[in-house]
């Protein structure tokens, strides 16, 4: 299989797996935050303003952190970040299930994103001149 294209010229560098991955973890889960705040103001769990304010700051986290995830410290926040959304569930008891089902598949963004990263490099080292800059 070829690795340029018709005309000649290298195929484009893809773009990271593993910050891709964990962006799209994170956005989700930023919708996942804010319907359940929906949820806690529609059953009134806590004072509205609370439930709000909550509510309001962890999904726009998660959005900043969805941007920041590539630079020093950014994985480690979006991990850190993880255990603020399982804590959810002390006020909706769905949101431990829910919350585990996003820990598991920000897991699996890290481990399956670096593994695809680190197989790109190595056939990039192993192929000089087929991936362009």
């Amino acid at each position: 299989m070829s690795s340029t294209v018709p005309d000649g010229q290298a195929v484009r560098r893809k773009r990271p797996a593993k910050p891709q991955f964990t962006q799209t973890i994170l956005i989700l889960e930023a919708l996942l935050v804010f319907f359940a705040t929906l949820v806690a103001y529609g059953l009134r769990v806590a004072p509205v303003s609370t439930i709000w304010w909550v509510g309001g700051t962890l999904s726009v986290v998660l959005l900043l952190l969805s941007g920041l995830v590539s630079r020093p410290g950014g994985y480690l926040a979006g991990s850190i970040v993880q255990v603020f959304v399982l804590a959810g569930g002390f006020v909706i008891p769905m949101m431990f299930a829910v919350g585990v089902i996003f820990v598991v598949l920000w897991v699996v963004a890290l481990r399956l994103g670096g593994r695809i990263d680190r197989e790109r490099a190595e056939y990039d080292a192993a192929h000089p001149g087929a991936v362009g800059p």
